[in-house]
This record gives structure tokens, C-alpha cells and sequence, in this order.
């Protein structure tokens, strides 16, 4: 069976395949992502689908998707495999729900905290007993070199490296040490405050900016750059069965 999962995030709309189980591909959605979906379903004929959005997107993708496949919208009201016990369990986004699925899937029984570097930075603790408590939320790596340039009369806008000195030797290097080594000095923080509460914990790094920060992080960290694909289909199989 093929399962088409779907992960519309503020910066890039995103598409994986998945055939028994295995991840096949992944995709990036062009501007125009009616067109790209339907090319999509029409090249690989999917069964079943799953769309994670955080985003307003085209109301045709959706009945794209019902008319095609077997459909499935990923909410706070779909069966999860974790319960949420946080105030508003409705204002989690599904871009976490994911990332929550995948990591019980992947670690079941253990406590894990998932960092997702994408727009923005979440930090995202689903403990051993299956329930997602909770985390935090930061600017992400294009986020703080924006709001460099947008903020100052002078300063310029700056790509990111993996690459980067402690101490820079020219504005470029300046930005790039402190946003990556920055962000980086953050993680291990966080990781460290949330060992000294929990002990043992299986923390876990993915999003697209993982080369640029997995180098010079110091904690132990296991990193996967489709993990949200691998929740959205493990919420797909547990919405979609038949």
C-alpha cells in the first residue's frame, strides 16, 4: 500500500511516499502545489494520504486528496497513540502531533525530547507513559538571521553555515557564530536542564537545519531529518484502517 504524507510548514510544503511501510521519497511542492499534488498522485497513484498543515492552504488540496485517496486531516481530534494532557490540547500544532506520533513509534515506553529546527525551534517532551506535556518554542535559524538585517540599518542578511568560527573575523562570521553556535549553546542547555529533571531520555534532532547545528552539539542526540514523515504515517495507518 502506498501512503502519501503531506507536511505544510511556514517555510516549504513538503510531500514523502511511503510503500509498506518504508519511506520512498521525498518531495518539495512547487509554488503552485494543486499542480504539483495532482502530478503526484497521478505519477504514484497513492491509496491513502495524511495532510499535517500549519499553514492556510489551497481548500482544492484537500478535496484533491478525498476524491484520490483515502484521506485523513491530521487535528487534535485524530486517534493518537499519545494522549495530551496540557490545557489546551487544541491549540497544538500538527506539525508536533507528528513529531509525537514518531517518537512513540520509534521509542515507545521511553521518555524523548524532540527538537525541531524549522521556522521556528520546538522543543517537544513526550514522556515514557505516552503523554506529549509539553515543551518549548524559539526562533528558528533563517527567523534570527532575518531579524538581524530587518532590525539594524547595517547589517546584512547572512546564510547560514555549518562551518563557523568561535570567533568571527568579519561581520559574515560574526552572524553565522553567533546565530549557529547561538542556537546550538541553546539545545545543550535545554537537553541538560531536561537530564537533570528526567534522567534518561532519548533526545531526538530533526528538521531540514540539522547539518549546521549536529557538529557542534556536545549532547548525545539521534538525528533524523524525515521524522515528521514517519509520524504522519504512523497516525495515517492508525486513522486510515479500514
Amino acid at each position: 500500500m502506498t501512503t502519501l504524507c503531506l507536511d505544510f510548514g511556514n517555510t516549504r510544503l513538503k510531500a514523502a511516499l511511503f510503500s509498506d511501510g518504508e519511506l520512498k521519497e521525498v518531495f518539495v511542492l512547487e509554488d503552485d502545489a494543486v499542480q504539483s499534488l495532482q502530478q503526484l498522485i497521478a505519477q504514484h497513484k497513492p491509496q491513502a494520504s495524511i495532510l499535517s498543515s500549519v499553514v492556510n492552504h489551497d481548500a482544492a488540496i484537500e478535496e484533491i486528496l478525498m476524491n484520490s485517496t483515502q484521506f485523513h486531516k491530521l487535528s487534535n481530534s485524530s486517534k493518537l497513540a499519545f494522549t495530551i494532557p496540557v490545557g489546551k490540547p487544541e491549540t497544538v500544532g500538527t506539525d508536533r502531533l507528528a513529531i509525537a506520533a514518531a517518537a512513540v513509534h520509534l521509542f515507545p515506553k521511553q521518555n524523548n525530547l524532540v527538537i525541531a529546527l524549522g521556522s521556528c525551534i520546538t522543543y517537544n517532551f513526550i514522556n515514557k507513559d505516552h503523554q506529549l506535556i509539553g515543551g518549548s518554542i524559539s526562533p528558528g535559524t533563517e527567523m534570527r538571521l532575518k531579524a538581524l538585517q530587518h532590525f539594524t540599518a547595517k547589517l546584512p542578511l547572512v546564510k547560514a553555515d555549518w562551518n563557523v568560527p568561535l570567533i568571527g573575523y568579519d561581520t559574515v562570521t560574526n552572524i553565522q557564530s553567533g546565530v549557529v553556535l547561538g542556537m546550538t549553546k541553546e539545545m545543550d542547555g535545554i537537553i541538560e536542564e531536561y537530564a537533570k529533571r528526567f534522567g534518561n531520555f532519548n533526545a531526538v534532532l530533526t528538521g531540514g537545519d540539522i547539518p549546521y547545528f549536529e557538529p557542534h552539539l556536545k549532547s548525545r542526540i539521534f538525528a533524523d531529518p524525515h521524522l515528521i514523515f514517519k509520524g504522519l504515517y504512523a497516525i495515517s495507518q492508525q486513522n486510515n484502517a479500514s
